[in-house]
């Protein structure tokens, strides 16, 4: 069930920092941001459980080459390590996390786009979605994170996959991803819907559409 008192709490901050107005940030900081202590864990309040028999990862619709990965499969592709700083819409970074797992581009390179494919929706175990435009996916520290810090990603922070864009803000890196799907049309996600910026970018304040 979603954490209805959360989503609320979440929808109150935000509001807050939209009357508050923009701050100036440290030139590391975005503007708006504060440094965090620990790594705060914000989500819908579902926390689906893992088991490696039966977890896939589908990517699907504008595509040459579906695909749909077993765990066994998924994490048997070239591995790759990233360190980036990481901005929540709700005023909090982390600078210099430590991500592992596959590479954007190596998914890309399996799954072959179609020329008319222009953005990406997100689908995950806990119900959640988020949209992207395929332009926002062209940096090489973008990845699909099975590990922090050198060991398995742990639930709470969207084990044990989740997909890592590091210059937008975090609803953009979406937790417990098990389906991508390559479309010519953009289609809102879960925050989006509710009013959220569709592109997210933290140094210009996307917060709100």
């Amino acid at each position: 069930m979603i954490n209805q008192k959360m989503l609320n709490a979440k929808d109150k901050l935000l509001e807050k920092f939209r009357k508050a107005g923009r701050r100036e940030g440290h030139e590391r900081l975005p503007p708006g941001q504060h440094l965090a202590t620990g790594f705060p864990v914000l989500d819908l309040g579902i926390h689906p459980k893992f088991n490696p028999a039966t977890w896939s990862l589908t990517v699907e619709g504008l595509v040459e080459e579906p695909q749909r990965w077993s765990w066994q499969q998924f994490t048997a592709l070239p591995k790759v390590e990233q360190v980036s700083d990481f901005h929540c819409v709700t005023t909090w970074s982390k600078y210099d996390v430590r991500w592992t797992g596959v590479s954007w581009k190596t998914l890309v390179a399996a799954v072959r786009p179609k020329p008319e494919a222009t953005h990406l929706i997100q689908s995950c175990a806990d119900g959640y979605t988020t949209n992207l435009s395929l332009d926002e996916l062209d940096g090489d520290d973008i990845l699909l994170a099975y590990e922090l810090d050198g060991a398995p990603l742990p639930l709470e922070h969207g084990g044990p996959m989740r997909l890592i864009v590091p210059h937008l803000y975090a609803w953009k890196s979406s937790k417990f991803l098990t389906k991508l799907i390559f479309q010519d049309k953009d289609a809102p996600g879960f925050w989006e819907v509710r009013g959220y910026h569709k592109r997210g970018d933290p140094w210009t304040e996307e917060r709100y559409s």
